[in-house]
Parts: structure tokens; sequence; C-alpha cells
């Protein structure tokens, strides 16, 4: 390798806020490997220069990053193989920040062959309310060989110094309900069907709040998704959920009565923050994966909630097979304020996406049942820059899982305790804006 494709290599993770440069080097073929060249060009409107471009090889997950030139090209050199390359800039026009996102996936690249490939890119605003933190995965009962899945919870921030006020907002998972299920609903261009319809089929059902949610600026809202109780009581490696500030996903008349999954809310939790469910597919809970879900929130328009997920015109199959198992409710794109593609960490050769390039452009590993959470990376810039923060951010974050850590480098629940605003980061890349973390947030 030459020495100025090091050097490069090295001042775009500075440029990109890498950690390190090392692992991207060092993934790079050696002398002596067979090499092909993958010529990724970006489509689209405005300017395409300056865009992160990554390929990742999808069976050893080597992961190679160049940047876009003046044309909207950029040039890997890597060995034969899987591929799925991944793009994402930000733009910020009149006030306004817009993130463009693209992918493509299934390239085959062959024996010291060129592989052009296209990326269409597609833009969406930055959202105002986002998710925090996922905890999905269980834990580990005391005994050390059971394991716990009925504590979920789902974090929504409030990512501005403006109060959000939002309604017919909405929760719903994508299809198929784990990334390395057999994903039928790509076409023979190896892309998702639904893409160029412009919807992501949300399955099984949808939770909603009945009531326009309001966040603070700065500020959270903790849903529990299955399991609104103190956990702690029982598996003291859970969460305790007994907390009259949170809101709980709980409406058996809905269907959903599985009482492993819905007990009985604690008594504090006022049922003004019970969300409210619309069942379209099988089963008696809301399937929430616990190892490898794809979470969508979104906010239904010139409808409710329980009108539009009714619709059969709005329903859809998984897979194309017309089995009320696979029932799923057509999201428009736009209507999506925030989504999160979340692959299992035990099966890294075989998870593929389920949402498109401008909901979710990446994704983020989850090793399951160890009480581990997947939290938003903190965005150093824009936090460091409140002048209301001097003196309140804590350094030092060591709470990420191996070398899957906040690159900022800011503890935000530290720092937020401390009486600091947090921004997060939000690029609609789960590759770069989420880590894996040793433990929910609500536990302290």
């Amino acid at each position: 390798m030459k020495r100025y494709t090091l050097l490069s290599c090295c001042l775009l993770a500075l440029l990109f806020g890498m950690s390190s440069c090392s692992d991207d080097i060092f993934s790079h073929p050696q002398n002596g490997m067979t090499t092909s060249e993958v010529v990724v060009t970006l489509s689209g409107n405005g300017s395409l220069d300056g865009i992160k471009v990554q390929l990742r090889n999808t069976s050893t997950n080597s992961i190679f990053t160049q940047t876009s030139d003046a044309d909207g090209k950029a040039l890997f050199t890597v060995t034969p193989g899987i591929y799925e390359a991944t793009a994402t800039g930000r733009r910020a026009q009149e006030g306004i920040a817009y993130t463009y996102n693209g992918t493509a996936g299934e390239l085959v690249v062959g024996d010291k062959a060129s592989l052009p490939v296209t990326i269409s890119m597609k833009t969406a605003r930055v959202s105002q309310v986002i998710i925090k933190e996922i905890y999905n995965g269980g834990c580990m009962a005391d005994n050390g060989v059971t394991q716990f899945q009925f504590d979920k919870c789902i974090i929504l921030y409030n990512n501005s110094d403006q109060p959000a006020a939002v309604s017919n907002l909405c929760i719903g998972e994508g299809a198929p309900s784990n990334g390395h299920s057999n994903n039928n609903n790509y076409g023979s261009d190896g892309r998702l069907t639904y893409e160029a319809e412009g919807f992501i089929p949300v399955w099984n059902g949808i939770w909603y709040f009945p009531e326009t949610l309001e966040i603070a600026p700065y500020s959270q809202v903790v849903i529990n998704v299955h399991g609104a109780i103190d956990n702690t009581q029982a598996m003291s490696n859970s969460v305790n959920y007994a907390n009259a500030d949170y809101y709980c996903m709980y409406d058996p008349e809905s269907g959903y009565v599985n009482s492993s999954y819905y007990p009985t809310p604690a008594s504090v939790i006022p049922t003004s923050h019970y969300l409210k469910a619309v069942r379209i597919a099988l089963g008696n809970a809301w399937p929430l994966s616990v190892s490898a879900p794809a979470l969508v929130l979104f906010q239904v328009k010139d409808t409710t909630p329980a009108v539009y997920a009714s619709d059969v015109a709005n329903q859809w199959y998984d897979g194309g097979r017309v089995l009320q198992s696979g029932l799923c409710t057509k999201v428009p794109n736009e209507w999506i304020v925030d989504g999160v593609e979340i692959f299992s960490a035990n099966y890294k050769d075989s998870s593929k996406k389920r949402l498109t390039a401008d909901v979710d452009a990446g994704y983020v590993w989850l090793t399951n049942y160890q009480g581990h959470t997947l939290y938003r990376n903190v965005d150093k810039e824009a936090t460091e820059a409140l002048p209301e923060n001097e003196g309140k951010l804590v350094y030092g974050y060591a709470l990420g899982v191996g070398t899957s850590t906040d690159p900022s480098g800011i503890d935000a629940e530290a720092s937020m305790r401390n009486g600091a605003h947090i921004v997060f980061q939000d690029s609609n890349n789960s590759s770069t804006d989420f880590h894996e973390r040793q433990s929910c947030s609500l536990r302290k």
C-alpha cells in the first residue's frame, strides 16, 4: 500500500469522526492478494461531492471508507466477494438540515474485474423528535441460565431547543421481524420491492399515542414495550418501569392480551399514559424482536392511526404471500419521523436491510440477552457549542460494548444529570448514529 493512500485514509478518518483509521487501513487488501475495483457513482439532486461512502464485505464484515469526488464518484480496491454499499451526507439550507443517504446491496465483486455501482441518493429532513435508545434484547436471570425478554423499552428525545408537540405519533416494526430471517422482499435487481413505491411495510400491528405527545427541549420520554412493572423484583439485571412519568404499550382491547408480555402496568403509571394498538395480523402480543428488529417511528397524516391501520387498502403482505401471519400496514416514507435498523451480532453474515436509505442508510449490531441497549451517539460539536453546557459535560465515556462506543467520548447520561443539554447525532444512518451500550440508561 502506498504512503499517500495511508495518509488519505487517516485524514478521512479525522474528517468524519472515526475513532481510528487503523481498522480501515488494515482491512484493505495486502500485497499479493487478488483485487478488483468497485466504482460507486452517486446520483440525485444537489451537490454529491464530499459524501461518505462505505463498502462492507458481508462475509467478513470488513468496511472500507471513501468520500465522493466532484463527480459523485468513489473508487474502492477490494478482494472478490459479496458487498453492500452505503452513502451518507448532510447539508444545511436556510436553517433546515437535510440528510442524503443511499444503499446498494448484493454486489458481487469478481476476480480482477471492475464493477460499476450506482447509488440513488434519498433526501430527508432531520427530525426534531428522535429515537434516543432502544432496549429490546433482554437480560439474563439471576441464576445466570434463564433468559428474560419481557422488559423492553424505547426512549424518544426532543433533540432541539424548542418544545415538541406531535400528534398521531406511532411505532411499528419492519418486515420481516428479524434482519437475519428469510427476506423475500428483494427483487431481481437486488433492491427492496417496495423501495420504488415509497413506503415501509410495518408488520403485525401498530402502537400509537392517543393524545398529542409533548416533549420539552432536550428531554426524553420513556415508552415501555413489554412489562410495565418493576422487573427488578424478579430479575435484578432488568429494569424498573414503575414510574409515573413513563408511558407503556398496554391495550388489551386490541387483542394483545398475553400476560407474559403485558402484565397489568404498575399502579403509578397513569392510564392516560397507556398507548393504544391496532392489531392486523396474528398473535396475542406485538412481537418486537429480541434480537434484530427494524423500528419505525411515524406520524399519520390527514386521518387517525386507528382508521389508517384498519383500512384494508393500506395493507400489504410480507414476501408477497397472502397469509394473515404476514400482514403489514404500508407506512409512507414521508410520514416516518425516525427509523433504526438492528442486526443481530450472532448473524453478521446473513442480515439484510428492511428500511430504505431515506429512513436509515445503515444498521447497528446488538448482542441480546446481556442487558445491552442501543444508544445514540452524541453530536460532539453541536453539544459543546451550547453555551449553557460550559463546565457541565462529563467526558471519558466507557459504557460501550467492545469496539462499539460513542466516538464523541461524552458521557451523555452523566452530563444530563449534571445539567447539560445533549444534542444527539442524527444522520439517518444507524451505523454512525448508534452504538451498543453495556446497559439500559434507566438502570442508574
